[in-house]
């Protein structure tokens, strides 16, 4: 377990490098008096910037915030609504059900009992051949 766990952390090292360092042909910024404007060149989306302590901040445009609360709102209705639905569906089952589950396990305990069985005999009447 602890192999595969560190195989598919290995694969997806790569993919975190990748993640982390953005194309840096992306984002163009233009000077608009004491303020940057950043223009994302992938989504289409711009964003206001302004220099603090040495670092540049971003804020999103304000129509671009109305449409981001309302892809928010809009999400966040789809999660309720999904998750008001998967509480539903957590019944019970029913005692038909569930005998029936336990018929379809019993069945396949004795065909499978029955194949171990039959494997057993077979290796009594014909041993495997000792290859040491």
């Amino acid at each position: 377990m602890r192999t595969i766990a560190t195989g598919i952390a290995a694969l997806l090292l790569p993919l975190t490098a990748l993640a982390a360092d953005p194309d840096p042909a992306r984002f163009q910024l233009e000077r608009s008096g004491d303020h940057f404007v950043r223009l994302d060149k992938q989504t289409g989306a711009m964003s206001l910037c302004e220099e603090k302590d040495g670092s540049l901040v971003c804020r999103m445009a304000a129509d671009e915030r109305a449409a981001y609360e309302d892809e928010l709102d809009r999400l966040s209705g789809r999660v309720t609504a999904l998750e008001n639905k998967s509480i539903v569906n957590k019944a019970l089952p029913t005692d038909a059900e569930v005998d029936r589950s336990i018929s379809i396990m019993e069945r396949f305990m004795k065909s499978f009992m029955g194949m171990v069985k039959q494997f057993q005999e077979e290796e009594k009447t014909a041993p495997l051949p000792q290859k040491t």
